[in-house]
């Protein structure tokens, strides 16, 4: 135990476990309590502890006039990381932290703020690869909104040797929720510091004032100050020796009182010069001197009193409370006054923006200019929720015009706060005409309201904002690309179709290539949607145009619609290609809303692969990251991926336990699109084990209102032959038949060799049931023809399943036994574990041995191998010495076990084998 820290072993204990630990993994500890109470020695300590261990620490000491200033925290962070750690990172992730830190150029687009997150990210992982990382924050509630951010999302996600040790003040509950905010749940440690005992304020006090206290005097210092040494050390320079002379002498009661006293004690020019440095985000004596001549004698009498350190140029409080102390101690009008000189001294312009609104009175024309301007610099350094504070700013102080609260209402949403964007949106449209203004308003407010799954109130906003816009501006073929895709969500695919095909008008009279690129790409899907297939040179032409940069949602992109168009035509590599890449993109750019949107259809992809591996890593990934963004929209998507996944793994319980709770969260909102996946899934989780009647009843409506919502294209409603299966073992064949008839129907017209494939194996089942086994057995044959079109090795299964059990009713038992040992391997190898048992099932019904239903006997192996080369059963009978009587019988059961008809088959057969 350090010799200078009384009374604190167990605690400084808890700190070194916490480093012993954290060179193994990432650990955190944060220490929580209230101020004075020794936080920050303790906080001290351990990043000494972690010094002397060669960790990486990053450090940042936030102070009270930081706390609005910008990535503030994340560059004190930094400071110390050297320029290669930053130059290693993606080039989307370095640009914007370095913009962030002030150390790149700026440029005219909006830096990224969730790429500044996963920088920060990329960063701790690179350091922890050559040591272990300690972030040391001390006063966390000090730390700038844009720095908690960024550091709440890199906390959250850090892997291996990254640990926190950081100080709050506050509350055990406030110290728990910093705890959730950054730590890593059960992996964080929280430990309130608590007051000192009556032995260890004895030696604080003779420790650090030299002086000697009775007994009754310790237990006055102790019941006043509660045992924080702080105000314990703080009384005792107050008072003096009087403690030790006059028990019966008046105390302070509270720390700010104790505080107050102290300063009372420094003139009044020596004020003046501490209230600016308290003002001050970074103060130092050059600057101070700027505002007083004097500065310097000032700062120095300081010292002297123990009030401040200065270390080099730079001037720190020796506690916050006394930086506080003394601005609560300043007039309004004095704090006024020194906001306004400080303005002057050439500060960073976001640091001038707010001293001077803080200075100001009323909405004067530099200050709102200056705020205007940082709040566009903070928004291109990737800090939105400081560019919206600062907007805020001047609306508070009457500067309150609708293009700057609807830009205020840009930056909050794009923070990560659609509550405050929508209440400032609500009431912009209460009281703005009808024109552009209102207009651009509604669409934000849209995406306000997609952002919470409203998509019926998203609807009527846009709807109406289209009313309030005029024809050929850029603002109406944003609205109308995001009235088509709410349109679509909705199940109102006929009316997007519509609107799709006069986006592209108005997009092309436009003349804007990116816009154009996007209303080419919805109105490629939403025809594919609709039943009139691909459009490959519209959709060509629309990746030719496409701008990255525009700052739509991946849902808008025309990469990630091509990626869904040839997933669902089959071409599942090209797709998965796209999929993968966007995926990296989300990645490295931290688009963590969009990264679900990628993964849940990568998801399906791998499942239609038959890669269920593939499948569970990227729907576990997505989980975890769903989780840690905290929002129900993201939970329910991924929650759908675990259920798609589990489902074909044949997780039953933990299929059935993901969908609903993701129904659950998608009902609460009006995104029919959304709700139908979960249902699916339970469908077919039902289909799996056999429950043919709830499998009916979750998708036999979902099939039949599919037509009712516009959607003709088979393979965006891959349920539909669930539907049917189910319907048919339910004996329900009049219902299957309208459901199969429209699958092969759209098949045949769209050449979807997915639906004639599924087509075929209801068909088959279908006639099975009006038991024609030998139109069955071709259907299903036909079916597998289709299938060798496509890369879906589960769906061709399920048709060796259906034509297996096919073959077992006409007698064909050893045909069979080959087609069913053929799907359970299949399925055994996807891993499909609730269909291999099915098929296992259907197999042992056959009554034979396994392998012996293809294996030949070495005379019947003998007997084909001389008639597959064209002899005739006497020649063969000759050859080997039997009757031809014997040879028949022998060929036939040739015949049977290798599902050949003529003797044309069997020598091809013979041949592939001696091949």
């Amino acid at each position: 135990m350090p010799a200078e820290i009384v009374g604190r072993d167990a605690e400084l204990k808890r700190v070194a476990a916490v480093l012993d630990a954290a060179v193994a993994g990432p650990t955190a500890l944060f220490l929580s309590g209230e101020a004075g109470i020794g936080k920050t020695t303790l906080w001290e300590a351990g990043v000494n502890d972690a010094r002397r261990r060669k960790f990486h620490v990053l450090l940042s000491r936030p102070v009270e006039s930081e706390a609005a200033l910008s990535y503030a925290g994340l560059a004190d962070l930094l400071a110390a990381v050297p320029q290669e750690t930053l130059d290693r990172l993606p080039p989307a992730q370095g640009s914007a932290l370095e913009a962030a830190l002030l150390r790149g150029p700026s440029t005219p687009h909006d830096r990224d703020h969730r790429a500044i997150a996963t920088g920060l990210l990329g960063v701790l992982d690179d350091l922890a690869r050559d040591a272990p990382v300690l972030i040391a924050v001390d006063d966390v509630q000090w730390l700038d909104g844009s720095s908690i951010r960024a550091l709440e999302f890199a906390a959250r996600r850090r892997r291996g040797r990254v640990s926190i040790l950081a100080a709050v003040r506050g509350t055990p509950e406030e110290g728990r929720a910093a705890q959730q905010r950054f730590g890593r749940g059960d992996r964080a440690e929280p430990l309130v510091v608590r007051p000192l005992s009556l032995g260890a304020l004895h030696h604080l006090l003779k420790r650090r004032t030299g002086r000697t206290y009775s007994r009754p005097a310790l237990v006055r210092v102790l019941e006043v100050s509660g045992g924080n040494p702080f105000f314990a050390l703080e009384l005792a320079r107050v008072l003096g020796d009087a403690p030790a002379r006059a028990p019966g002498t008046r105390y302070p009661t509270t720390l700010a009182e104790v505080a107050r006293a102290r300063l009372e004690s420094l003139k009044t020019p020596a004020r003046g010069v501490l209230l600016a440095a308290a003002a001050l985000a970074a103060p130092t004596i050059d600057v101070l001197a700027q505002l007083d001549s004097k500065a310097a004698a000032a700062l120095e009498g300081a010292e002297e009193l123990e009030l401040l350190e200065i270390e080099g140029n730079r001037v720190r409080f020796t506690h916050p409370l006394l930086a506080s102390g003394i601005y609560a101690m300043a007039t309004p009008a004095q704090r006024r006054n020194v906001h306004l000189r400080v303005a002057g001294l050439g500060l960073d312009p976001e640091e001038r923006a707010r001293h001077l609104a803080l200075a100001a009175t009323t909405a004067d024309a530099e200050t709102v200019a200056a705020l205007d301007e940082a709040a566009g610099l903070a928004r291109r350094r990737g800090a939105p929720a400081a560019a919206a504070e600062l907007l805020e700013l001047g609306l508070r102080l009457g500067a309150d015009t609708p293009r700057r609260r609807l830009a205020a209402a840009h930056h909050h949403f794009d923070s990560g706060d659609p509550l405050r964007a929508r209440a400032l949106l609500e009431e912009l449209i209460a009281r703005e005409a009808p024109g552009p203004m209102r207009a651009e308003a509604e669409s934000l407010l849209a995406s306000v309201r997609l952002h919470d799954d409203s998509y019926a109130e998203a609807a009527g906003l846009l709807e109406q904002a289209l009313l309030d816009v005029a024809e050929g501006s850029q603002l109406r073929v944003r609205i109308q690309l995001q009235l088509c895709y709410v349109l679509t969500n909705l199940g109102r695919i006929d009316d997007a179709l519509l609107l799709a095909e006069r986006v592209v008008l108005d997009a092309q009279r436009l003349g804007d290539p990116a816009l154009q690129a996007v209303a080419l790409a919805s109105s490629t899907i939403t025809k594919f949607l609709n039943g009139q297939g691909l459009d490959e040179a519209v959709l060509e032409r629309a990746l030719a145009l496409e701008d990255p940069l525009l700052g739509m949602p991946i849902m808008f992109r025309p990469t990630m619609i091509a990626g869904l168009l040839l997933m669902w035509v089959g071409r599942l590599d090209q797709a998965s290609e796209i999929f993968y890449r966007l995926r990296r993109e989300c990645l490295e750019r931290g688009e963590e809303t969009d990264l679900m949107f990628v993964a849940f259809h990568t998801v399906m992809l791998e499942c239609w692969r038959g890669d269920l591996g593939a499948a569970r890593a990227v729907a576990d990934d997505t989980h975890e990251r769903a989780l840690q963004l905290g929002t129900d929209v993201p939970l329910a998507t991924a929650l759908s991926t675990i259920a798609n996944a589990a489902a074909y793994e044949g997780r039953a319980s933990e299929a059935r336990e993901a969908a609903e709770r993701a129904l659950a969260i998608f009902q609460r909102g009006t995104c029919l699109v959304a709700t139908l996946w979960p249902l699916a899934t339970l469908g077919f989780l039902e289909l799996s084990t056999g429950d043919f009647a709830a499998a009916a009843a979750r998708l036999a409506p979902m099939a039949n209102g599919a037509a009712a919502m516009g959607v003709r294209e088979p393979v965006c409603i891959p349920f539909a032959a669930d539907a049917a299966e189910a319907l048919i073992a339910l004996g329900r064949t009049d219902e299957a038949t309208s459901l199969v008839d429209q699958l092969e129907a759209h098949g045949r017209r769209l050449d979807r060799a997915w639906a004639l494939a599924a087509g075929g194996r209801c068909r088959a089942l279908l006639l099975g049931a009006a038991a024609d086994l030998t139109a069955a057995v071709t259907a299903a044959e036909t079916a597998l023809l289709e299938h060798d079109r496509l890369d879906m090795p589960f769906d061709r299964a399920r048709t060796l399943l259906v034509l297996g059990t096919l073959q077992r009713r006409q007698g064909r038992r050893r045909a069979a036994a080959e087609t069913l040992d053929t799907a359970t391997e299949v399925f055994e190898a996807l891993g499909t574990s609730h269909w291999a048992a099915r098929a296992r099932a259907e197999a042992s019904r056959l009554g034979l041995q396994p392998g012996q239903a293809t294996a030949l006997t070495p005379t019947e192996q003998r007997v084909a191998e001389l008639a597959g080369t064209g002899r005739t059963n006497r020649e063969v009978a000759a050859t080997l010495g039997i009757s031809p009587k014997t040879v028949e019988a022998n060929l036939a059961r040739v015949y049977q076990k290798l599902d050949i008809h003529s003797r044309a088959e069997l020598g091809r057969r013979m041949a592939a084998v001696a091949n």
